[in-house]
């Protein structure tokens, strides 16, 4: 026990009340002599020591025994919304080694004051795990319900939009979660706008509060992209988002939604159903708005490539150009017709040629028919001297017993002809 002597604390001790001065009682205190807060607390320690050991059951939703011979928990109440904190050392410290945040246990100590901030805790000496339905067990079973029902699969994600121009929020009333979010998304993007609803994010009001917004935010279709917004928290604070409720509203929300619940290492089953999880309300900002500096480098760095790609066509377009306009055939325009020229002129002399010898063939062969028939002509037999008889119808007469006697005949000589008469 912590004795108060209350003794003097510098020489000028006169203006000081001794412990003998202070009223015994509550109840005789006044303004003018009242208790100072250290007796106040001792008196309150006082009371508490006397107060009998008992056992308490309930959730541990924090745990930390990092340090060697001591150990520190937050137990929640199994019903209500009602947490109480707890310390040990020794024994216990060694026994709390073995329980993690989620676990149902009952723990036994007494009540214990710590006077120098009068804070009630209870001094635990045992503990003890009890049960199997803790709430870490409940959530695993309802996340393995839920998957099963589809509410997980990719195939429901909603692609956010590159562009957005409003943003729907929802987190608690002042909450710093609701400025991260403005702030880093104002600075990203200074025309974005934001529709916020307020709502509890613990406690038994967040599941419906959470449900109402996210339904009266997806009805709004000028809003592009949900954000559900809350700061760290204990794993008892954050329970609400894995109300079945709202893992259900979440999945049927049309309007893509970013969960950005608690730190990084913070999951809930609304993250699982949502379009995208961010770490922190600052990342959800940051992913879900483009940044106004990067986008104008984009546009900058297409402008470059754009303007290098027409640079590059009409350097290519002026070398052609270039090329025709430095072509023989446009700098001397005749030189396009020596070639077909030269064509007509070949084809005229392999023509000439060509009617030559058929000419020639031709004049040979009538050279050699001529021949043929002066050879075979009676005219050439008539040049020999020989005479041809033919008789007054003018049949050729080739026996004399043909001719009778005193018939006319005709005597066709080398030069003209003869009449006679048979004898």
């Amino acid at each position: 026990m912590i004795q108060s002597p209350y003794l003097p604390i510098h020489n000028n001790a006169a203006a000081v009340p001794t412990a003998q001065d202070l009223p015994r009682l509550a109840r005789e205190t006044t303004a003018e002599n009242p208790w100072p807060v250290s007796v106040l607390s001792q008196k309150f320690h006082d009371a508490v020591s006397r107060w009998p050991s008992a056992w308490i059951e309930g959730q541990i939703v924090e745990i930390n025994t990092r340090r060697s011979g001591s150990a520190y928990l937050t137990v929640r109440d199994s019903v209500e919304d009602i947490s109480i904190s707890v310390m040990g050392f020794r024994n216990f410290a060694v026994m709390a080694r073995d329980f993690r945040q989620g676990d149902r246990v009952v723990i036994h100590g007494r009540p214990d004051l710590w006077v120098k901030q009068t804070r009630l805790s209870f001094m635990a000496d045992d503990i003890r795990r009890v049960g199997t339905g803790d709430l870490k067990a409940q959530i695993e079973e309802l996340r393995k319900k839920l998957k099963g029902e589809g509410l997980f699969d990719a195939d429901n994600k909603v692609a956010l939009p590159e562009f957005p121009s409003r943003l729907g929020l929802v987190c608690a009333p002042q909450a710093r979660a609701e400025g991260d979010v403005i702030t880093n998304a104002r600075l990203r993007w200074p025309t974005i706008e934001f529709t916020i609803v307020h709502a509890h994010v613990q406690g038994p009001q967040c599941p419906p509060d959470v449900i109402q917004a996210i339904q009266k935010l997806d009805m709004d279709p000028a809003v592009d992209v949900i954000i559900v917004a809350r700061g760290g928290g204990s794993f008892e604070d954050l329970l609400g988002f894995s109300d079945e409720g709202v893992v259900r509203a979440t999945a049927a929300c049309q309007t893509p939604i970013v969960s950005a619940i608690g730190h990084e290492d913070d999951w809930t089953l609304i993250d699982l159903a949502s379009d995208l999880r961010a770490s922190t309300p600052t990342d959800a900002a940051k992913r879900v708005v483009p940044d106004v500096v990067e986008q104008m480098q984009i546009v900058e760095e297409g402008q470059r490539r754009i303007r290098e790609r027409i640079r590059s066509m009409v350097e290519n377009e002026s070398r052609l150009v270039d090329g025709y306009a430095n072509r023989p055939s446009l700098t001397n325009p005749q030189t396009m017709l020596e070639k077909p020229q030269r064509f007509v002129d070949d084809s005229q002399q392999r023509l000439d040629i060509a009617l030559r010898r058929i000419v020639d063939d031709a004049s040979l062969t009538v050279e050699k028919l001529h021949a043929s028939l002066t050879a075979m002509s009676p005219q050439s037999t008539l040049n020999r001297g020989y005479a041809v008889v033919q008789a007054s119808d003018g049949h050729v007469i080739d026996d004399p017993d043909a001719v009778s006697a005193g018939e006319n005949l005709t005597l066709t000589l080398r030069r003209g002809s003869l009449q006679a008469q048979a004898l």
